[in-house]
């Protein structure tokens, strides 16, 4: 008799199991698919200003809630894995010239140039002056999407390469791109500028690159002319405290640090 009640309480024990491990995997699921997380309009932190004014006025988008895609969403981890390792589906790939540089150290910079497709919508010569992100060059999914729309919409486009990135270009002198050295970009504004006198820029700058075009800018008020505004992009406002919170493992913070580290040895071995 005890061996027949023995029996029948061994299926649910199971099922018990079972049930706890569902709910262990969705619990898990929510938690790193951030379905918890509420939508709200982004917070706007700005002078006011006629420039101000005229961008909210024009850009209705960024006063509004983000409604993100279901299920994967609200997920930056997600997002990043599918849009780095994925991409887009039909990448555009933009026609343009590689243009090289002698840097008086001797190292060779280099930059693409896009020329516009269509006429802009002011009638006048607007060129973006591009600096990607860390490691990155006029090549990358997100810098070639990008690069397309705006020869749609009539801009000419400079991208630099950060040197070292492109693995088909030699290093010609013993260093490589920093986090705050502004000499390649800074060449490559000036190219622009004599090339295209009547032309008028506007600075992108892409994480990294942010940091980059914003020290440009600052570093002589001469760099400044001929600047209709500047645009950074995801920029890391500080180095020392990121290298801080890089090391935690909230977030997987510490396994992007990783990937990151082992993306610039990849960059420097292929230098040997």
């Amino acid at each position: 008799m005890s061996a027949i009640l023995e029996t029948s309480e061994l299926p649910a024990v199971f099922d018990g199991v079972k049930l706890a491990a569902v709910a262990a995997v969705l619990y898990v699921i929510v938690r790193c698919l951030n379905l918890k997380s509420p939508t709200a309009p982004p917070e706007l932190i700005y002078q006011d200003s006629a420039l101000a004014r005229f961008l909210l006025k024009s850009c209705p988008l960024l006063t509004k809630e983000y409604i993100p895609p279901l299920i994967w969403g609200k997920s930056g981890h997600i997002q990043t894995a599918l849009y780095g390792k994925m991409g887009r589906v039909r990448s555009p790939h933009p026609n343009g010239h590689r243009k090289y540089l002698t840097m008086p150290d001797g190292a060779t910079a280099t930059f693409d140039l896009f020329e516009p497709r269509s006429e802009h919508c002011t009638g006048e010569d607007v060129t973006m002056v591009i600096c990607p992100g860390i490691a990155n060059h006029s090549e990358k999914q997100y810098i070639r999407t990008f690069v397309d729309y705006a020869q749609k919409n009539g801009y000419r486009c400079a991208v630099l390469n950060h040197l070292g990135a492109l693995p088909n270009i030699e290093l010609t002198s013993p260093r490589m791109f920093t986090y705050g050295c502004t000499w390649e970009f800074g060449a490559m504004v000036n190219y622009i500028k004599k090339t295209y006198p009547q032309t008028q820029l506007i600075v992108v700058g892409f994480s990294l690159g942010g940091n980059i075009v914003c020290k440009y800018l600052g570093e002589n008020q001469a760099n400044q002319e001929r600047v209709l505004c500047c645009v950074s992009l995801c920029q890391g406002y500080s180095a020392l405290r990121a290298q801080e919170t890089f090391m935690q493992w909230d977030h997987c913070r510490r396994f992007y640090n990783f990937l990151m580290a082992d993306n610039m040895k990849k960059i420097i071995l292929s230098h040997r």
